[in-house]
């Protein structure tokens, strides 16, 4: 495996055009490439000299430092790990002290001392508390299609914070700052579902971390590292700190389809009265012979409404897991709040970035539905609606005061 190289600016920074904006930052092969021959099944390794930018402008030492000493973070937004093992959270936690007597904030002095002594220092949950953080991580799930979520590993020279792994999510790695030593060997259970941990098979992930890796190579600031989940593997930091984020990409996959696909033939089934009927009485559930003739109807219902399916009938239910997965782009209440207020005919509105709105235009009144909740939507204002939804802006007038007014308060408009 090699790192990849894109087309070039005369300046020597690859060229980048198009959509996708996220996703070229991390990766120098186009878009279609990297869909088609890697995503979810082939590492890739793209160097920082065939990306457009390093990743300091995401998160850097000084961000660490600041959210461990002044942003008051608690457990689990936080964690610290040596030889492979999760440290107790009273070894890096105490209270925030009067006004604040909340027992599991960071303790910078705690923080200092086992990071001086080889723990890993884990910030989790970055697409949360960050701001650069928040904003990329949001832009690259749009770009992929799934949700996101971004931790930082910060190591100590010399020091491996996590034995040989997988993660049951596909990963982007960033370095931020000094190096660190990556070895990648071939899924010993490929493609692992959520609730399918390494764990689950520790024998064969052991047994693995034996063989040569499939892949071994250092990663310099700028670097980006993808791995599809399943692939096992470890880092140790080199001659100083390293800092690295971790982007975890939760793709969505066939086996969600399988579960939708389930609870609607459960929910198609259950429309048939024979399934709806009880068991005999004194019925012996531990004899599977007493049982055969209701599995079989039962059997048949499914099959029945599994064949009745078509992904059409699927869209409520992922639409809704998919709106769920992620947050919309963050707004200020009280600024929301003063907006509202101020609002005048030639104010101009834009759609809040992220939402997954999707008007239902089948019940009455209409219902408009997105991440930032449920509005109702009369008649009178649905043309106007549908027109900002299409146009992404528009102008409080051309909504109409009333109508804008109540999309500010709902999170729907923001300031353009």
């Amino acid at each position: 495996m090699t790192a990849t190289t894109g087309s070039t600016t005369g300046t020597g920074v690859p060229a980048r055009t198009g959509g996708h904006p996220a996703l070229r930052r991390l990766v120098a092969t186009d878009p279609d490439t990297f869909a088609s021959e890697h995503w979810g099944t082939e590492p890739l390794l793209t160097r920082a000299a065939d990306l457009p930018a390093p990743f300091d402008d995401l998160f850097s030492e000084g961000a660490v430092d600041e959210l461990v000493s002044r942003r008051g973070l608690r457990t689990p937004f936080l964690r610290m790990a040596k030889g492979g093992s999760t440290l107790p959270e009273r070894r890096f936690t105490r209270s925030g002290g009067t006004g604040a007597g909340i027992a599991d904030q960071a303790s910078d002095d705690d923080v200092l001392r086992e990071f001086a002594d080889g723990a890993t220092l884990v910030l989790q949950g970055l697409h949360r508390v960050w701001e650069p953080v928040v904003d990329f991580a949001q832009q690259l799930s749009a770009d992929l299609g799934h949700p996101t979520q971004v931790n930082a590993y910060v190591t100590p020279p010399q020091n491996t914070g996590f034995s040989d792994h997988y993660d049951v999510h596909d990963v982007f790695v960033l370095q931020i700052s000094g190096e660190k030593r990556w070895r990648i060997r071939p899924p010993v259970h490929p493609r692992p579902l959520r609730d399918q941990p390494w764990t689950d098979h520790r024998v064969a992930v052991e047994q693995a971390a034996e063989a040569d890796p499939l892949l071994e190579t250092t990663l310099s600031p700028g670097d980006c590292l993808y791995l599809p989940r399943g692939y096992l593997h470890s880092a140790t930091a080199l001659g100083g700190v390293s800092t690295h984020l971790t982007i975890g990409v939760h793709a969505w996959n066939r086996h969600h389809l399988a579960q939708e696909l389930v609870s609607a033939a459960l929910t198609g089934a259950a429309r048939d009265p024979e399934v709806r009927a009880s068991l005999p009485l004194g019925a012996d559930l531990a004899d599977p012979t007493a049982l055969a003739a209701d599995v079989e109807l039962v059997r048949a219902a499914l099959h029945r409404a599994l064949d009745d399916l078509d992904a059409a009938d699927l869209t409520t239910a992922l639409v809704s897991a998919s709106r769920g997965s992620q947050r919309a782009a963050p707004v200020g209440p009280l600024a929301q709040h003063a907006l509202a207020g101020a609002l005048r005919e030639d104010t101009p509105l834009r759609a809040r970035p992220h939402l997954a709105p999707t008007l239902d235009e089948g019940s009455v009144p209409a219902v408009l539905r997105s991440r930032a909740g449920t509005v109702r939507v009369d008649a009178a204002d649905l043309d106007a609606v549908r027109s900002f939804l299409a146009d992404g802006a528009s102008t409080a007038g051309h909504l109409g005061l009333d109508l804008a007014r109540r999309l500010v308060l709902a999170g729907i408009a923001v300031a353009a």
